[in-house]
């Protein structure tokens, strides 16, 4: 009797179990799935207006990292000289939008360029010497450990009277499959809080902060964007000019080698107007004075210069389908090369793998991903996914790796020559699926045009240099060097990648 009475105990009370549990697993799901596909907030995604302009309003910039011929680390660095410069010169307007905006510099030893302190200081000065000015600083909430810390940069551009937008990253979509839905259902909503004991993640000496810091970290998301607008002349005209870059002014990545595309005029329209998404998708009550802005432009696109270019701005997804529509329309006798941090995104991968097949000669110089300042990285993504691409071509797709010792080889840049029109894909996205699927905020610039033209020109330049070590300087080394084979990091990062249970 006894036995018979605590076995239906025992199965009523699974059954009052299973309810509960199935509500929260079906609460799982749905939150999981909706925050997945849900709508973008209004203006991102953006392909923007093709803009015709003349070559001389745009320009190629490039951070190199190299080993010189006594075998020491040497930087030959221009994208931050340029930023600082437009910011010099700038009189009426200025918007950044930068990602890593601080002086940490996690295990590295070496006193690096103070980058961030540069910034502040210099935006101070202006805004003091220029009270009237509008100067707006968008970041990512991953300089203040997502709110357990204060950022000693923001607090000194507020005070200076600069407006500084942290963005909501809540608004963008998941990559995280796995972990997310958990985190926006269980602990969203007690905030990260201030300090803490657990260890800094980004400065081993740092202030500790808390768990609920980590369990925000762990959601993998960001504004990656890097770009600053500014008032400026050219051609002896007002206009706004804008810099695109895969740099970031953070003191740990000053070493790394970057790229970056400056234009004079044209596109800021369709640049501000992304900027513009972001701001109000954060809930920050800033508007931007089109009107005097309008003002400042003065440039019109031409009807005929000498090797004219096609710009256009791309965001987050934009980005892969202009690419994708590249390398499907690329054929025998065609050529692409890539400079890229990270490369995982499926689409891509297989899409050069077919772009080979079809005759096009492909040359990818990567990171090696080894080194995250000052601490040892496992090779994943980019390790795996280079010997999927040479085992796949039977070797015609060729990779050199960056020769990193420490610093990290950060471009993102895809060059394509089809048919004799190269196009030039480069900003802040690397070929990841969170920078590529519309999770991450990315900003691109499409620049195509002949080779005459002296930024398509720079960009070949820029590849072949690394590419063939000139100078008796080293850039990169043959395959080999880094050639991974191993079972447990493809395996590894197909998990990682499909999941979104990653940092790339």
């Amino acid at each position: 009797m006894s036995f018979r009475q605590s076995d239906r105990f025992g199965e009523f009370d699974l059954k009052k179990l299973l309810v509960p549990v199935c509500l929260i697993l079906a609460l799982l799901v749905i939150t999981g799935v909706y925050h997945i596909y849900k709508p973008l907030p209004e203006g991102l995604s953006m392909e923007g207006e093709i803009n015709r302009v003349p070559s001389s309003a745009v320009s190629f910039l490039t951070d190199y990292s190299f080993i010189d011929s006594k075998g020491e680390r040497q930087t030959d660095q221009e994208i931050f000289d340029e930023i600082f410069s437009l910011i010099r010169g700038a009189e009426d307007f200025i918007l950044l939008d930068m990602f890593l905006f601080n002086d940490f510099l996690g295990a590295e030893p070496r006193k690096l360029r103070e980058l961030s302190e540069e910034l502040t200081s210099l935006l101070v000065q202006k805004k003091k010497a220029r009270p009237e000015m509008e100067i707006i600083f968008i970041s990512d909430p991953i300089n203040t450990i997502y709110g357990a810390q204060q950022s000693e940069d923001f607090l000194r551009l507020r005070k200076a009277g600069v407006e500084v937008v942290l963005t909501d990253l809540k608004k963008l979509r998941d990559s995280n499959i796995i972990y997310s839905p958990f985190w926006r259902v269980f602990f969203q909503w007690f905030g990260t809080g201030n300090g803490g004991f657990m260890p800094n993640p980004f400065e081993p000496d740092g202030e500790g902060i808390s768990i609920r810091a980590y369990l925000k970290l762990l959601n993998f998301k960001a504004n990656h964007r890097k770009v600053i607008v500014a008032d400026s002349m050219f051609g002896g005209n007002k206009t706004l000019s804008t810099i695109v870059t895969s740099a970031n002014p953070h003191d740990g990545s000053s070493a790394h080698e970057n790229v970056a595309l400056r234009v004079d005029g044209f596109i800021w329209r369709d640049i501000l107007a992304g900027e513009l998404a972001v701001i109000n998708m954060s809930d920050y009550d800033i508007e931007l004075p089109w009107g005097k802005i309008a003002e400042l432009e003065t440039l019109e696109q031409p009807r005929s210069v000498e090797n004219p270019l096609e710009v256009q701005v791309l965001t987050e997804e934009k980005i892969r389908q202009k690419m994708l529509e590249l390398l499907e329309n690329s054929d025998k006798n065609d050529s692409v090369k890539i400079v890229m941090f990270y490369i995982s995104d499926r689409k891509i991968i297989n899409s050069l793998l077919e772009a080979e097949k079809r005759g096009v000669e492909i040359r990818l110089v990567l990171d090696p991903n080894k080194d995250a300042f000052g601490r040892k990285k496992t090779g994943i993504p980019t390790r795996p996914v280079a010997r999927e691409l040479r085992e796949k071509s039977d070797g015609d797709i060729k990779i050199r790796w960056c020769d990193t010792r420490g610093e990290q080889c950060h471009s993102k840049m895809i060059l394509v020559n089809r048919a004799g029109t190269y196009f030039l894909n480069l900003g802040s996205a690397n070929l990841t699926r969170r920078n590529l699927g519309d999770y991450n905020l990315e900003t691109n610039l499409l620049v195509s045009g002949s080779r005459q033209a002296k930024a398509i020109r720079d960009a070949n330049e820029y590849f072949e240099k690394i590419w063939a070590n000139e100078n008796g300087r080293i850039y990169t080394a043959d395959y080999q060097k880094y050639a991974s084979d191993s079972f447990l990091k493809r395996s590894s990062y197909l998990i990682m990648e499909y999941t979104g249970f990653c940092s790339f």
